[in-house]
């Protein structure tokens, strides 16, 4: 039996490839994001993101039948769905008021808590190197975001809260991969956030446009495709292990960014991005090994 603490090299090899392509998938999920923002408000954002997802899934329900939905663990896919949720609004409300790097930066700071919390509520040990891994990790966030008027201010306490709340989302998904498939995972989450965000939407309801519903389409499968990998990586191997790869996702951001609004990186953006690769480098067992071997 796999030991719940640790997961083979070659195991955790795929769970980190996995993550890096839920983090590229939602970062260009941003991009969507940050070009429907310009005209759709943030809770409708937000339901559209939950409510496309449904959509995957018909096919696997017509297929499995009632058997695809069976759990004996929905308390905690709505735990899941509760945070996860409220996660979501503030990292979407992130990328329409930041640049696309620094809400990447903000919400992708969750491997920071990640290790803390996987303890607290998995019991899942915390060795040196899962903490330097995230005090290096943060170190390249505060190179990337500075600590100036981007930190302290709203927003900044939004996207933080974010971050918080995503790897609480994380740990629950590392919970739920124990006894539940990936696809169960993402296919309650768009249940209960369809069903919860619909409330705010409704005072917002209007005609869309066809770019607007294209956007909103696409945020929608793009986001619900990562979180299939997202959950299949998880699944692999424990959080605190691979969840500084979520890392990536803040490069991925920054390539965004300087294509569609030419944002370009600072010298201390620069250092902060080297710094968070090694910090996901670190994630690595092999790279472990070699550093810390005697």
């Amino acid at each position: 039996m796999q030991d719940i603490y640790s997961a083979p090299p070659s195991q955790v090899g795929k769970a980190l490839l996995c993550l890096m392509m839920s983090a590229f998938l939602f970062s260009i999920m941003g991009v969507c994001i940050r070009f429907a923002s310009h005209s759709v408000d943030n809770a409708t954002i937000v339901f559209f993101r939950n409510a496309v997802g449904l959509f995957i899934f018909i096919p696997m329900l017509f297929k499995q039948g009632l058997g695809f939905v069976k759990t004996n663990k929905l308390w905690m896919h709505t735990w899941r769905s509760i945070v996860g949720l409220a996660a979501m609004y503030g990292f979407f409300y992130a990328i329409a008021n930041l640049k696309l790097s620094n809400a990447m930066v903000f919400s992708y700071s969750s491997p920071i808590f990640i290790p803390l919390i996987a303890w607290l509520f998995l019991k899942e040990k915390i060795t040196p190197t899962m903490i330097l891994a995230a005090m290096v990790g943060l170190i390249g966030v505060l190179f990337v975001a500075k600590p100036d008027e981007g930190l302290l201010n709203i927003l900044s306490f939004i996207g933080l809260g974010s971050c918080f709340l995503s790897a609480m989302a994380f740990v629950t998904v590392r919970a739920l991969t124990t006894t539940e498939p990936p696809e169960r995972i993402v296919f309650y989450f768009c249940v209960f956030g369809t069903l919860i965000s619909a409330i705010p939407m409704f005072w917002h309801w209007r005609s869309f446009s066809w770019h607007e519903l294209t956007l909103l389409a696409a945020a929608g499968l793009l986001a619900n495709i990562s979180q299939l990998f997202m959950s299949y990586a998880y699944s692999l191997a424990p959080a605190g292990q691979i969840g500084p790869m979520n890392y990536i996702a803040i490069v991925f951001a920054g390539i965004w960014g300087f294509i569609f609004w030419h944002e370009l990186p600072d010298f201390f953006t620069l250092i902060g991005i080297t710094i968070i690769l090694f910090a996901i480098l670190l994630c690595n067992p092999h790279v472990q090994k070699k550093l810390f071997s005697k």
